[in-house]
């Protein structure tokens, strides 16, 4: 409830637009000298989330923390793909799914299921929306792998989570991995310190596979972005993740801050 209210009030694109805003609404007041404060402030602050290289900055510690994944230690006994490729809701009123971010978590993770043909496969994915329907991410993405050549035998669709704790847990539930398995967890770079602290907290030992980076090498972080939506959508993505980061550090939900490959 909090992480979809509270939580994306104050991102800052969100947070930024509201303080403008209240500023507008105090220029009719006799406040009016600090609402041009607020207003100003606001334009300077999205300006400099959006065209600024703070987002970037923000993300490469967290989409660096895991390197790829090491081909060369064999096969894997499953892959598990986390949900957030899809929306839901959207692809209920359209009936089809329909892809709308982190494509890339659908694309890899076909393409591994093709290159190991033992390894099982298991989608992640409910409803993380506050209010919808009873779309689920799960129900859509079964027919884009069969459609990518994954048998539909293979495939586990967990269709009950609405954010990565459950994930973990109801993903464990479902697939009971031994001891001694092997499990690739292909997420977005940025989320992946967030997932992979969370499913070592759930008991289900993961071996991370990072996909669709949204900052390049380390020589590109003090570039300036030359559209603000862009700037200013990696800012809020980072902000959010980070407010992730602590808030279940804080709670207990994760053992580190960030966690890495190392679980000492």
């Amino acid at each position: 409830m909090l992480s979809k209210t509270l939580g994306q009030m104050l991102l800052p694109a969100n947070l930024l637009i509201g303080v403008g805003l209240f500023g507008a609404i105090l220029l009719a007041t006799r406040w009016a000298s600090l609402g041009r404060k607020l207003m100003v402030a606001a334009v300077v602050l999205l300006a400099i989330c959006g065209f600024s290289p703070l987002g970037k900055l923000l993300l490469y510690p967290l989409e660096s923390r895991f390197p790829p994944w090491d081909a060369a230690r064999g096969a894997p006994d499953g892959i598990v793909i986390l949900g957030g490729s899809i929306d839901a809701d959207l692809s209920a009123a359209h009936g089809t799914a329909i892809v709308r971010s982190a494509a890339d978590r659908i694309i890899a993770a076909a393409a591994l299921a093709h290159q190991y043909p033992n390894a099982r496969v298991i989608f992640a994915g409910g409803n993380s929306n506050l209010i919808s329907n009873d779309a689920r991410e799960a129900d859509f993405a079964a027919a884009i792998f069969e459609s990518l050549g994954t048998s539909k035998a293979r495939l586990i669709m967990e269709r009950r989570s609405r954010n990565t704790q459950e994930n973990a847990e109801f993903s464990k539930a479902l697939v009971a991995p031994k001891s001694g398995e092997r499990w690739l967890l292909v997420t977005s770079a940025y989320h992946m310190p967030r997932a992979v602290g969370l499913f070592r907290k759930a008991g289900f030992d993961v071996e991370a596979y990072p996909v669709d980076w949204r900052v390049g090498e380390r020589s590109d972080l003090l570039m300036f972005s030359t559209i603000a939506l862009d700037g200013l959508g990696r800012t809020d993505v980072a902000i959010r993740e980070w407010m992730g980061l602590v808030a279940y550090w804080a709670t207990g939900k994760i053992d580190r801050l960030l966690p890495g490959p190392t679980s000492g």
